[in-house]
Formats: structure tokens, sequence, C-alpha cells
């Protein structure tokens, strides 16, 4: 961990007409960059779609705002530039009825069956949401339009809304012939909450405890996306070792949720032991977050301006840690049965996963080089960056690339805690900022399942009045199927977890 990290820079912003976004957009996504998230705003009576490009080597951020006719908002679809681009203006669609012209799939993505058509729900007075609401033959848009498969032997199997355990709801059609997988479609957005909605009227502060609750596994990487956002709109500067806290405590969150993948894996093809110790691991990581930060799920540590943290971890706790993790690998991968059924199971190739814009984990086991912490540092932070060998993009690859990711967390933390010499950082007061005025920020951060992305904009009495979450899960549930596809249906549940996605990351 060195200081030789630049400091995070401020995006580069252009306003440009809906005709110039292809050409702009094109450009960027050509350059190397990549677009991290899209947006409507609304501005009293305007509209507004907002596009982050960003770019690694060196950090790079490039917003186009695009000004709408509130009349008839509409954008040139970049749909076939960038897959993801297709999926944010679908739901620029049914959040604000901004139409994306051109695009190959308008089906709706987040609305569900009984809003009534023609209801957006981030607009402001554009009707009162409470019922009594129309029924399907009266003014909604019915029941979602699954893709149907036809053909001699082909069947169709429904899973979810509701299952068993607490995954989370999510509804799942396979289309099969005997137990091979045609095709299968995953229908989301049971568990949208209207978040970025919550967000706009608050406090930077208290927007900070509904940042925590995005995704109830990624407390550290919403929060400290969230605050990094925050940081830049209102100008605030972190000090150094309160930074390395929020290093620290990123790994943390990191390696406990991968202890508990790699032992869940375990478990779906039948080496349940191995899932009662990577649980008793995971405990132990648990409770040495509740001793750091008063939280066993680190909650309260990160707030805008600082951070503060009530002990740090003991190194050689750690250390046995790390220990204990490796041996759980060890022999998981020298069991022939558990080898066997992650070998070849679910694979996404380099080309799907670059196609499909995937992150994290679920995008360095197909070989894609790609990591926040290195491609978008914090001031004066160096990550313990593990580029994975893994590049089969099979289940056997997402799993070694989490347990090669443990080893560097535990060194880092470690590290961290010698350089730290018992700071444990200051509580921050009021995040004033400077001068008033509309402000705007980013926040980046790579939580433990990708790349994290924060997009807030301010009132000039500093109160919220957009946040935009674009959580690695977004990216990454389209390829969920796509790595499904020629696999058979009992092999599911164990591909499933090896992606491990979150439905209110994805729904918020």
């Amino acid at each position: 961990m060195t200081a030789t990290a630049p400091a995070i820079p401020a995006a580069e912003r252009r306003t440009i007409s809906p005709g110039e976004l292809h050409a702009a957009a094109g450009t960027l996504l050509s350059g190397g960059f990549r677009l991290a998230l899209a947006a409507a705003h609304q501005d009293e009576d305007r509209l507004r779609a907002v596009y982050l490009f960003t770019a690694p080597g060196p950090d790079r951020r490039t917003e186009l705002h695009v000004p709408l006719d509130r009349r008839r908002p509409a954008v040139p679809s970049l749909a076939r530039l960038s897959f993801p681009a297709g999926r944010f203006e679908r739901e620029m669609h049914d959040l604000y009825g901004v139409v994306p012209d051109d695009h190959p799939l308008p089906r709706r993505l987040v609305r569900h069956f009984h809003w009534p058509r023609g209801w957006h729900p981030m607009l402001t007075g554009d009707g009162d949401p409470r019922g009594p609401w129309p029924d399907a033959s009266d003014g909604t848009d019915g029941p979602y339009p699954f893709r149907t498969v036809e053909g001699p032997g082909v069947f169709e199997i429904p899973v979810g809304p509701v299952h068993a355990g607490m995954i989370g709801p999510g509804h799942f059609r396979f289309s099969v012939v005997g137990e091979t997988i045609l095709n299968l479609k995953a229908r989301l957005w049971f568990t949208h909450r209207g978040i970025e909605k919550l967000f706009t009227g608050r406090s930077p502060e208290d927007g900070t405890e509904l940042a925590a609750r995005v995704s109830g596994d990624t407390t550290i990487g919403h929060t400290l996306a969230f605050c990094l956002a925050v940081e830049e709109a209102l100008g605030l500067t972190v000090p150094g070792p309160q930074q390395r806290l929020r290093a620290m405590l990123l790994e943390l969150e990191r390696l406990g949720n991968h202890v508990a993948d790699i032992g869940a894996l375990c478990n779906d093809v039948g080496h349940g032991i191995l899932n009662v110790h990577a649980q008793r691991i995971r405990e132990r990581l648990l409770r040495i977050n509740d001793t750091v930060t008063g939280h066993r799920l680190l909650r309260g540590a990160i707030r805008p301006g600082g951070t503060a943290v009530r002990a740090l971890p003991d190194p050689g706790e750690l250390a046995a840690i790390g220990t204990d993790i490796a041996e759980v690998v060890k022999l998981a991968l020298d069991h022939s049965v558990v080898r066997d059924r992650f070998t070849g199971t679910a694979v996404l190739t380099a080309r799907q996963a670059a196609d499909l814009g995937t992150l994290g984990y679920v995008a360095r086991a197909s070989g894609l080089s790609t990591d926040a912490r290195r491609d978008h540092p914090l001031p004066g932070i160096e990550f313990p960056h593990a580029a994975s060998t893994q590049d089969s993009g099979d289940v056997l690859a997402r799993f070694m690339t989490r347990a090669q990711e443990t080893e560097p967390a535990v060194r880092f933390i470690n590290e961290t805690v010698r350089q730290l010499n018992g700071y444990l950082g200051t509580a921050p007061g009021p995040s004033t900022g400077g001068p008033g005025g509309p402000r705007s920020g980013v926040g980046i951060a790579e939580g433990w399942r990708g790349t994290i992305v924060h997009r807030v904009e301010l009132a000039a009495d500093g109160t919220l009045t957009r946040v935009k979450i674009a959580d690695p899960s977004f990216f990454n549930w389209p390829a969920l199927p796509v790595a499904l596809a020629g696999t058979i249906v009992p092999d599911f549940p164990l591909a499933n977890k090896s992606f491990n996605l979150s439905y209110p990351g994805n729904d918020l």
C-alpha cells in the first residue's frame, strides 16, 4: 500500500443534443471507455438523460448530458453499440417515460404488470400511484411476455419467484428438451423498492443510511461509492489514513462473502462438511466485523467526509483465517466429484463476457482484466489487485477466482493494520462542503461482486435531488442465461450460485 495513486479525477461534462448522442457515445466506446450508468433526470418541468462513461489507465470519466423534450422525451438507442445501454434505456422508459428510438428489444424491464399504462413512477406529478389500480384488462401492460420456444419434445419449467431459503425472488422460465436447457429467461424486479426515489430530499448523512441497505451483503461497497460521490459533489477531502480504513473495510467485506460462496458451492455438489467449515470461518469474520465497527455487516463506519472504527482487526487471527480458507479450498479441489462437477459447467466465454459488459469475479473468471481497485483507485491507496489466472469461464473458474482473492485480502488488511498503528479515524462533522449551488459527483468502488457506481446530484441547500446506482448484478444477470444454454437443469442451482447475483442490488 503506497501513496502513489492520483487523486480521483472529476468527470468531464458535455451537454449535447439527442442527435449527437450516438456519435459521441460511439467515439468513447471505441476509445476504451465503458458505459458505467445511464439515467433520466427531472429538472422541474424538463427532462434530461445522463450517460456516464469510465475508462482505466489513467482513471477517466466523461458524462454526456442530453436535454429532452418533455412533450416527447426520446433518445436514439445505443443498444447496438453497448448491450448494457439497451437495458438502461428500457429502465429509463419504464421509470421516466423516455423513449429509446430504434431500440432492438423495446419490451419493458422494470414495470410490473399491475402498473397503470402510461404511469412512470420516477416522474414528479405523474398521477397518484395509489389505488384503485386497473386490472390487466383495463389499462395495464398485462403479463410479462416470455419468449416461447416450440418444437418436438420442448417443455417449459417455471421456477419461482418464491424460492426455498432466502435467496430472493426471481422468476426463471426454462425451455428444455429432456434435461438440456435450450433457453432460460430470468424475470426480476420483484424487490423493486423505488430506492433511488427514496434518496430525493434527504441530506447526504441520511442518504448514507439508505446506501448501506441497497444490497444487504454489500454494505461497504455501496456506502463507499455513495460517500465518494457526495464528497466529490461537496468538495470534501478525506485524510489518507481514513481512506486506508475504507480500503480495509472493503476487503473485510470481500473476504466474508467469498468464504460464504466457497462453502455454498461445495454444498451444491454434496460436500456439505466443507460448507459447514466455510460458514464457521464466516462466523469468525462476522464477529471481527462487529468488533471493528459495532455491526456484523460493517454498517456505520463510513460517512461523507470521513471514517471511524471502534477497533482494528487482530493480524494473527486474520492470518489463521487465511490458512483455514486455503485448507477448505484445497480439500474441495482434491475431491474428484467437486472438481468434475465444477469443470466445464455453465461456461461464459471471454467474448460473451465482454459483449454483455460483465464485471467483477464473473468477468475475471472469463479472462477479462477488470477491477475498480486498480482502474479507479482511492486516493493514495494501491489495492491488492490480483489479476485472475482463470479464463475458462466455468463454475470452477468462478470458484478459483474467489479463492485467489482471499489471500491478498488478508495480506492487505494486515498490512493496513500495521500502517495505521492503532489509528481508528475520526467521525466527520456535517457535510456542508464548499459554496452553494447545484452540484454532482461520481463514486466508484470495487464491491465484492464487482464495480459499483453511484452518481449524485445535490440542490443548493445540500439535499439530494437525484441518486443513480449501478450495482454489478445489473450487468451480470444477463450473463447467467447465456452461460446456462446447453447445460442441464440439475446444474442450475450450482451455476446460479457460482454467479451469486443480488436481487435487491439489481431491482433497486
